[in-house]
C-alpha cells in the first residue's frame, strides 16, 4: 500500500517501524504479564497502574528523542511539520504492525487529544516556553475536554461556564468521555464565556489550557468499558478552577473553530487506525486458515473462509484509497468534512465487520486473550462512535451533498 507514497513518508514509515520493533515490542513482550491483563492493568480505581504509567512514558519520550512523536506538530510549535499524507500512512502503518496484541506502539505518536498538535498554534508566548515543551519531549500528557454529559454531538449544549473575576477565569463545570482525563497533566477545557452568543450558535465558547493540579479540579470517575476494570475515559469536574489570561488558547469566544480544527485529522485518525488494525486481523487469518487443516485439506480451501477473506481484503484497500485520498486533500488545504465523514463511517465500520470474520475465521482461539483480535474489536467498535458517531457522519455527508457538494 505503499507505492504512491513519496519517498519522505516512506522513509518515515520504514524508521517507525524498526523504532517500534527495538523500543515498543520488547518492552511489551517483557511486561506482557501486565499489560496483557486488565486485572493487573488497572488499579482499584480503575486508573492504569504505574508501571503502565510509566512504560507508555518510556515509549513517548524515546520516540520524541527519535523524532517521531512530535513529528506532526507544526514546525512554529517546535514539531517536524508532517502532513495528512504522512499521519495517515503513519497511524495505519503502526496499527498494522502493533495490532491488537502490542498497543503500548500506539504511544510512539503524539496523539492530538493526548499530546502536542496544531491544535495548540494559538497559545501564548508563557505557555510555548513551559507547557508546551514538557508536551512535546512526551513527558507529560494532556486530555481534550469538551464533551459533557448533556452535550456530545450536539455542543452546543455546553453548560460549562468561565467567568471573569478578580483579574483571572473561574471555570465551573463537568467534562465527560474525556480520554486520558485521569491521567493527564495538562487538560484542554472549553467553557462558555459569552452565554448570549452560545444560546445563538454563534460562538461564545472559549478553550483553556489548565494544569490538573489546579485547585478543584477533580476526576470524578473512571468509565470501564467492555467489563474491564478500568479505563483511559473519565468523568472530571471543576469548581471554581483559577485560569488565567496567558492560558487562553486561541481568540476568546472562539474556542469551538480551535476544537473542530482537530475533528477532521481526528476522523482520518479513527479511518487509518481501524485499516491497520484490519490488515493486521486479514494476516492473522489468512495464516492460520493456510496452517489450519480440517477434513484431511488446509482451511483457507474451505470456500466460506476463502470468500470471507477475499471480500475483507477487497474492503480493507478501499477504505485504505478513501483514507488517502482524504489526506491528500486535507494536505492541499481543502476542509474535506465530507470526505473525513466517508473515511471515518466506511474504515471504522468495515474493520467492526473485518475483525468479527477473522475471529469467526480462528473459531475459538479468535475469542482468546493470547490472539489480541478481541482487543483489536474493542478498538474499532469504540471509534465507531468516538469524534462523532457513524450516524453523525451520514448526516454531515448527506448535509455536503444537499449544498452541492457532488465532486467524489
Amino acid at each position: 500500500m505503499e507505492p504512491d507514497l513519496p519517498e519522505e513518508t516512506r522513509e518515515i514509515l520504514r524508521g517507525l517501524r524498526a523504532f517500534a520493533h527495538s523500543e515498543v515490542l520488547p518492552r511489551h513482550e517483557k511486561a506482557a504479564a501486565v499489560l496483557d491483563d486488565p486485572q493487573r492493568r488497572y488499579d482499584a480505581t480503575g486508573r492504569e497502574c504505574e508501571e503502565v504509567i510509566a512504560l507508555r512514558r518510556e515509549i513517548r519520550t524515546a520516540s520524541a528523542r527519535a523524532g517521531y512523536y512530535q513529528m506532526f506538530v507544526p514546525e512554529d510549535l517546535d514539531g517536524g511539520g508532517q502532513g495528512p499524507v504522512a499521519m495517515y500512512a503513519a497511524w495505519e502503518d503502526l496499527h498494522h504492525l502493533c495490532g491488537g496484541r502490542h498497543w503500548l506502539g500506539y504511544d510512539s505518536i503524539a496523539h492530538w487529544v493526548t499530546g502536542p498538535s496544531h491544535i495548540l498554534s494559538g497559545v501564548s508566548d508563557a505557555v510555548r516556553a513551559t507547557i508546551l515543551p514538557e508536551l512535546l519531549s512526551g513527558e507529560k500528557t494532556s486530555c481534550f475536554a469538551m464533551s459533557e454529559p448533556d452535550a456530545g454531538s450536539d455542543i452546543w449544549r455546553m453548560s460549562t461556564r468561565a467567568v471573569r473575576r478578580d483579574g483571572e477565569w473561574r471555570i465551573t463545570g463537568v467534562k465527560q468521555w474525556i480520554t486520558n482525563g485521569a491521567g493527564a497533566d495538562y487538560a484542554l477545557v472549553f467553557a462558555v464565556t459569552d452565554p448570549a452568543l452560545a444560546t445563538e450558535r454563534r460562538g461564545g465558547i472559549t478553550a483553556f489550557l489548565l494544569p490538573t493540579i489546579s485547585p478543584g479540579f477533580h476526576v470524578d470517575s473512571v468509565l470501564r468499558l467492555y467489563g474491564h476494570p478500568g479505563g483511559r475515559e473519565a468523568i472530571i469536574s471543576l469548581e471554581d478552577v483559577a485560569v488565567p489570561d496567558s492560558h487562553v488558547v486561541g481568540p476568546m469566544g472562539e474556542g469551538l473553530g480551535v476544537g473542530l480544527s482537530g475533528i477532521s485529522l481526528g476522523r482520518l485518525f479513527n479511518a487509518a487506525k481501524s485499516v491497520g488494525l484490519a490488515r493486521w486481523a486479514l494476516e492473522l487469518a489468512v495464516t492460520y486458515a493456510k496452517d489450519r487443516v480440517t477434513f484431511d485439506r488446509p482451511l483457507i480451501e474451505n470456500q466460506a473462509i476463502s470468500f470471507s477473506l477475499a471480500e475483507s481484503a477487497t474492503e480493507i484497500l478501499a477504505a485504505h484509497l478513501l483514507g488517502l485520498h482524504c489526506a491528500t486533500l486535507l494536505e492541499r488545504g481543502d476542509r474535506a468534512v465530507k470526505e473525513a465523514s466517508m473515511a471515518k463511517a466506511y474504515s471504522t465500520e468495515m474493520a467492526f465487520k473485518v475483525i468479527d470474520r477473522m475471529m469467526q475465521v480462528h473459531g475459538g482461539m479468535g475469542l482468546t486473550n493470547e490472539m489480541g483480535l478481541t482487543e483489536a474489536w474493542h478498538e474499532v467498535r469504540t471509534v465507531c462512535i468516538a469524534d462523532g458517531s457513524a450516524e453523525m457522519m451520514r448526516r454531515l455527508i448527506a448535509h455536503r451533498l444537499a449544498r452541492g457538494d457532488l465532486d467524489l
